[in-house]
Order: C-alpha cells, then structure tokens, then sequence
C-alpha cells in the first residue's frame, strides 16, 4: 500500500513537470510567432493541451472547451482559431500580427473572403509572406483569421491581388 502511494505521488510529479514544460513551451512558440510577452496573455495557466494520438506531439490547445490554436506539424507554429484571435486582440500592444482593412469590405472578410491589398488600411511593420494574421476592421473587431500571401510592405504598396488567405471569417465560426 505504501508502495503504491509512492508510485503514485512520483507520477504525478512527473506529469506535473510535463504540463508546465509544454505549456512553457506553447507560450514561446506564441512569444516568438506573435511578439513578445503574448504567450502567457493568449494561454493562461488553465489551458488544456490535447496531444496528437500518432506523434505524441503537442496538437491543440483549448481554454473553457474553445480551441485557442492549432499547432502545426510542419512548422511547429500556431494556427489561430478566431477564438484565439479574440484573446490576441486583448493584448494588441504586443501582437505583431494585424492587418486592418476598410470597413466597407468587412462584411466580405468575415463571411470567409480573402484580404486583398486594396483594401488593406494598415498592417503590423513585422509581417512577412507566410505569417498567420488577424485581420480586423477599422474599429478594431476581429473580422478573420489567415495567412499572409504578402509582407506588410507589398500590403502597402501593391494595389491588386491577394494580400492575405483567409481560413476563416467570424461568421463561418458559428
């Protein structure tokens, strides 16, 4: 019997060290994709960790049953849920990852549209081809979530085409 309390107070140390060593690690992940200090204002000590079943690696993370992000396994970066979007919007004074567009195409964004260079109004200085963005509108509301298909100076600069794919719109989330 005393054996087996023993057994079981080291296991969970060990998982213990395990939940603060992943969460320790999904917050730099967002320090370092998002800017930093937003990894411990995005997931909170609360947060759920689900790991993928094949790989044993870390999959998703969720807070009160809403999935926050999605990491990816080809990068090891954080795909947003709008959700997410809303907590990286909290700490905007951190985030280096919005672009913001004209109001008059907000409806078009946030029913899954993509972004196009026209009508962006502003962008973060730090965005480059390839980033997960939070596209908002003017007032500062979160319209979509995406992947930036140009840097934040082509934004700017360009007229025509693509400047972020939106995964997905606020509307299509619920």
């Amino acid at each position: 019997m005393v054996v087996f309390i023993v057994v079981e107070r080291q296991y969970a140390y060990a998982r213990c060290v395990l939940v603060e060593e992943a969460l320790r690690r999904i917050r730099s992940v967002a320090d370092y994709q998002f800017g930093k200090g937003v990894g411990v204002k995005l997931f909170p000590e609360n947060v759920k960790i689900v790991y993928s079943r094949n790989t044993g690696r870390i999959r998703y993370v969720y807070l009160a049953g809403e999935r926050l992000a999605t990491m990816r396994p080809t990068d090891g970066l954080f795909s947003l849920s709008i959700a997410g979007a809303k907590r990286l919007v909290q700490s905007a004074s951190l985030a280096k990852c919005f672009v913001t567009v004209r109001d008059d195409v907000a409806e078009f964004i946030a029913d899954g549209g993509d972004v196009f260079a026209a009508h962006v109004v502003r962008v973060d200085d730090d965005v480059r081809a390839k980033d997960e963005v939070v596209v908002r509108d003017e007032r500062g509301e979160v319209l979509a979530v995406g992947r930036a298909v140009l840097s934040s100076e082509e934004m700017t600069a360009f007229k025509k085409g693509v400047a972020v794919k939106v995964r997905r719109g606020i509307k299509g989330e619920s």
